[in-house]
């Protein structure tokens, strides 16, 4: 006779992973959303068009009032202002000081040529300008103290080594510098370095 079933025995390890399955049937479609709202792309373009103008405008403002009405020079690092008041050397160079610049300092060829364009178009002969001939002895020195070396534009027979009162210097419209008195009184030319307060150094 067949005897009795006997007890399970232990699982086997798994087996390898078979292929995949064929994929499934699509679903239904999703509910068609609501639409959304009209865009006014027409009005933004308009704003940001009227701003691009506006920043224009204002860029040529800038550009007026350093060029017509302050009159301003100026070169990549620093601007260059007549001032119309007529000041004894000293004077003119305490005035430029309170102002935040110096008396300009013409140290190199190309900036004695802007100065000296600068005095024509604004219908002058002549300004002081940030230097002073030698004095017992010493050579010529700019105004923030500075030896003059690599570039000068003296008039003929220049420095003359006269007294100390005719040590003061002047450029006339030429870009030529020539001494004279320190106490008589004519226009000058302050210079300023570029600054995040932009034009308010000037003013």
């Amino acid at each position: 006779d067949k005897g009795e079933q006997g007890r399970t025995g232990k699982m086997g390890p798994a087996g390898d992973q078979g292929d995949a399955g064929d994929a499934g049937v699509d679903g239904p479609s999703g509910l068609k959303g609501k639409a959304g709202a009209t865009c006014d792309c027409g009005r933004y373009r308009k704003v940001v068009g009227q701003m691009d103008i506006n920043v224009r405008k204002l860029k040529n403002a800038v550009k007026f009032v350093k060029n017509v009405i302050l009159g301003i020079k100026e070169t990549e690092e620093k601007f260059y202002l007549i001032v119309k008041e007529a000041r004894k050397y000293r004077e003119a160079l305490i005035n430029c000081k309170l102002r935040g610049g110096m008396l300009a300092m013409p140290k190199t060829t190309d900036t004695n040529t802007l100065i000296a364009d600068y005095v024509t178009q604004a219908g002058l002969t002549q300004v002081f300008i940030g230097l002073q001939a030698g004095q017992k002895g010493g050579g010529p020195v700019y105004a923030d103290l500075t030896p003059v070396r690599n570039y000068t534009a003296w008039g003929l027979e220049e420095p003359s080594g006269a007294p100390s009162n005719t040590s003061c210097v002047k450029m006339v419209s030429t870009g030529i510098w020539n001494q004279v008195e320190c106490d008589i009184t004519m226009y000058y030319v302050c210079e300023f370095k570029k600054s995040r307060r932009g034009l308010a150094a000037v003013l």
